[in-house]
């Protein structure tokens, strides 16, 4: 896993967001703070990799005194809240956290806001009743309802679809499983769900899954989605290979491998996130938090999802043929919008 991070990098922190500085350019950097921020995924794992950039130019920027981007060595919740305790224990003064579990996380929250650090959720959601002050991320439930109807009409409307899931320990794979479900039900049985096939988002398993599936069922399938940036990988490279473009597919993330698979017409689509933006705003809004001057508006026009009723949508969009060329613009623009207006709409500052 590791390995794949590192590779793809370089391309995910200059992909979309290259230039995002010039683009944010007109807020300035804030005054010079003391504030160390720690952004902390809950594991290994290529989606995370525009953090790094985003923790760099967010410091810039903003004139934070430090923002690092930190990921545990495994998906284990208690390498994740160790390494929390550590880099508590080495003076960081706030966190973002993507919870390597939406509930096990809240103990270390808890501690942590007792000590006076405030943290909040990024990119997954912890589950309530919970003391990080707010959820930065995906409407996953949103992003995977939206793919699945995209999928049903490159499928003509009709057909069987087999659901490619992340993780079980992710606290965002149950929402969209169940997105997907119920983008199927709408059909009244001209779509059915033929399989759902889970924790397909690490390198080793979904290469296996996503290439048995294929061998054992493929002329059963009529479509496939992927909630996972793995899977979405994968399962472009397979169907490549295959040399067969009746089977609908649409993805999630922006990786070149999928895009190039859109654009030659292996693959309808891809859901599209904001890894960096979330990360950006993410170590701006703690920055305010940790400076001690303001705090969060219980009446600010948070969404209320089934983890939380603090959360804010960082975006999603359906990327196809017809917008390659122009959804990078998209996402920058969606940035912009929310960072410029964070202060004002979610936080009450002296």
């Amino acid at each position: 896993m590791k390995l794949f991070c590192d590779s793809i990098r370089g391309l995910a922190a200059s992909s979309i967001f290259a230039g995002l500085t010039a683009a944010l350019a007109f807020a300035g950097p804030a005054q010079a703070s003391d504030n160390k921020i720690a952004l902390i995924p809950g594991g290994p794992h290529p989606y995370f990799a525009p953090w790094e950039q985003a923790a760099a130019d967010a410091k810039k920027d903003f004139g934070i005194a430090a923002v690092d981007f930190k990921v545990p060595t495994e998906w284990k919740l208690n390498l994740q809240t160790e390494l929390i305790e550590s880099l508590s224990a080495q003076g960081y003064t706030a966190f973002r956290i993507f919870p390597g579990d939406a509930v096990g996380i809240n103990s270390t929250v808890t501690e942590l806001k007792d000590s006076g650090v405030p943290s909040a959720a990024l990119a997954g959601c912890a589950q309530d009743p919970t003391d990080v002050a707010f959820c930065l991320g995906t409407d996953v439930y949103n992003s995977a309802y939206l793919g699945t109807k995209e999928l049903i009409k490159a499928m003509g409307g009709k057909g069987a679809i087999v659901h490619l899931a992340g993780l079980l320990v992710d606290p965002n794979t149950t929402l969209r499983v169940k997105a997907v479900e119920k983008a199927v039900a709408e059909t009244n049985g001209a779509v059915t769900l033929l399989q759902t096939v889970a924790d397909t988002d690490a390198q080793e398993a979904a290469d296996q899954k996503i290439n048995a599936l294929l061998a054992a069922q493929k002329d059963q399938i009529g479509g496939m989605i992927a909630t996972g940036y793995i899977p979405s990988v994968v399962a472009s490279k397979s169907l490549r290979t295959l040399g067969d473009k009746r089977i609908k597919f649409v993805g999630i993330d922006d990786d070149p491998i999928v895009l190039e698979a859109i654009k030659d017409g292996f693959v309808a689509g891809t859901m599209a996130q904001n890894p960096y933006g979330q990360a950006y705003i993410g170590a701006y809004a703690l920055d305010l938090l940790a400076g001690g001057g303001c705090t969060v508006k219980d009446d600010a026009p948070w969404i209320q999802t089934p983890q939380t009723k603090r959360f804010i949508d960082s975006g999603t969009m359906v990327i196809n043929a017809e917008n390659l060329a122009s959804y990078k613009d998209d996402l920058k623009k969606i940035t912009t919008e929310i960072q410029g207006s964070f202060k004002d709409k979610y936080l009450t500052c002296k």
